[in-house]
Parts: C-alpha cells; structure tokens; sequence
C-alpha cells in the first residue's frame, strides 16, 4: 500500500527523495532530537515526515534501512512528534565497527528518556511496529517485518487526541548519511487489549 502520498513534513531535510512506498533521507550534520534530561541540552531540528490521524486504534509499520550510517549517534527510525515537548521515537544508533544502540526515546513535558540494548554492528536494517490504545503507545521491533518484539510500552501526557507519526533521520554530531524507508502500512490496532489483572474500579 502505498502511504506516501499522506506523508507531509513536520520539519523538511535539505535532501530527500519521496517515491511510492519509498523515502530516503540524507541527514544534515548536526540534527537531533533530544529534551534536558542528563545532557541538560536541548536538539529539535531533526528532518521529520508524518501524517496526522484522529484513529485512537492502529499499528504503524515501516522497515529502516541505515546501511550508509557511519559516525557515532547516525540514527533513523520512527517517530511520533506533537511539538519539541512531546514525542516519542525508536531507531539504531551507530556507536562503532562493533556495535551499535537500539533503542527509544519517551520524551514529555520537555523531559526525554532514553531505553537501548547494544545489538552487533553488522545489523543494517530494521522494521519497526508503533501501535496506539488512546494515549497509550507500543514500540516493537522486528529483523524481519514478521515476528516483532516489543521495546516498550508508554504513556505520552498530551497523545489523547490528533497526533502525527512517521519517520525520522538525523546525524548528531558533524556526519551525514543517507536512510531509506519502505514498507509502510497502516493496519488494524496490533497491540490487542490486557487480558491480566483488571483495573482498579
């Protein structure tokens, strides 16, 4: 199926090429995405390209390819982006010739986190499944666009209502590379409802 042609961008790279279920993105040095927490500094001008929805229930898929990423923190992946206070995204990070980060970023009320698991350096591509319940969200990941498993589970304070999703590039520190992204979908909510303890009455 082909999304791109809902996809707009939120903030818009110097070089991109947009094709039927394909997007590449080369990334200008020194972008990101970041809020406060640790480093104190705060990065909002990483390239983002989205599509908005009012759908309270829905998985996103989209497999990343980031085989030309080559300097420390080159990442690509998904995102969810209201506004530079409230997001979140999940991608791979280069960190060296041995391995690098896969991980996400809940950031709210202009505090980011950040969760990452080292995984070998010789991964170079990755899909990922991002699915809403409301203003609760899941992050999965997936070698194969097939079994996915998840990263995490959030909860984003300001994504009850209209939110934005899509994808993502930026190089950090002085690098460029090109990511490239394929295999859009938008389906039926994949993250089914908790069958465990109930809530609280």
């Amino acid at each position: 199926m082909d999304l791109t042609g809902s996809l707009t961008w939120t903030r818009q790279p110097r070089r991109f090429c947009l094709e039927a279920d394909r997007v590449s993105i080369t990334t200008d040095p020194h972008t990101d995405l970041w809020q406060r927490t640790y480093y104190h500094f705060r990065n909002d001008n990483a390239p983002l390209l989205q599509m908005e929805t009012e759908e309270r229930y829905f998985s996103f898929v989209v497999k990343t390819d980031f085989s030309e990423s080559h300097h420390r923190f080159d990442q690509c992946g998904i995102v969810m982006y209201l506004d530079a206070d409230n997001w979140l995204k999940a991608s791979v990070e280069y960190e060296n010739e041995r391995f690098g980060h896969l991980g996400s970023v809940v950031t709210n009320h202009g505090y980011s986190d950040w969760a990452t698991t080292a995984i070998p350096a010789d991964v170079k591509t990755m899909w990922y499944r991002l699915s809403r319940r409301e203003d609760d969200y899941c992050v999965e990941c997936s070698p194969d666009g097939v079994s996915f498993t998840q990263m995490r589970v959030c909860h984003i304070w300001e994504g009850a209502g209209a939110i934005r999703f899509g994808v993502y590039a930026c190089s950090p520190e002085d690098s460029s590379f090109t990511a490239v992204f394929t295999h859009f979908a938008v389906t039926e909510c994949a993250w089914k409802a908790h069958d465990g303890q109930q809530p609280e009455e």
